[in-house]
C-alpha cells in the first residue's frame, strides 16, 4: 500500500495523531498546514480535493496540494506557513519573546531588528556595510 491510498482518517488513526492533541501540546496559536501529496497522480486519488479542503476548513488548517515529483506548491507550503506565522507575530497573537510561544528568533542580531529603536535609519557606524 502506498501513501496515496491512505485516507485522512486512516492515516490519523494509524499514527495516533489527533489535532486536539497537537493543539493541546503546542501553542494555542499553532499554525498547521495540511499538504495533500502526490498531486501529480490525480488518477490514483483516494481523497478528493473537496474532501481534503473541507477537512482543512472544518479543522482550521491551511491546505495545499503538493507534488514532490514536479515541485508544485512545495515551496509555497513553507511560504504560506511562514507568512501566517509572521502575520500572527505582527498582529500580536504570537510573541517570540514569550517563553512557550513556539516561536523564537534564531539569532540575537535578529531580535534587534524588531526593537522600536531600530525604526529609524541606521547610521553609517551601525550599518557595517
Amino acid at each position: 500500500m502506498t501513501w496515496r491510498h491512505f485516507s485522512l482518517k486512516l492515516y490519523l488513526s494509524i499514527y495516533g495523531v489527533t489535532l486536539p492533541d497537537a493543539r493541546m501540546l503546542a501553542s494555542q496559536n499553532i499554525v498547521i498546514i495540511l499538504c495533500g501529496n502526490k498531486k501529480d497522480l490525480d488518477a490514483d486519488r483516494e481523497v478528493t480535493f473537496l474532501e481534503a479542503s473541507r477537512f482543512a476548513q472544518e479543522n482550521e488548517l491551511m491546505f495545499l496540494e503538493t507534488s514532490a515529483l514536479t515541485g508544485e506548491n512545495v515551496e509555497e507550503a513553507f511560504v504560506q506557513c511562514a507568512r501566517k506565522i509572521l502575520n500572527k507575530i505582527e498582529s500580536g497573537e504570537l510573541d517570540p519573546e514569550r517563553m512557550g510561544s513556539g516561536i523564537q528568533y534564531g539569532d540575537a542580531a535578529l531580535r534587534q531588528l524588531r526593537s522600536p529603536r531600530r525604526a529609524q535609519a541606521p547610521s553609517a557606524q551601525e550599518c557595517g556595510c
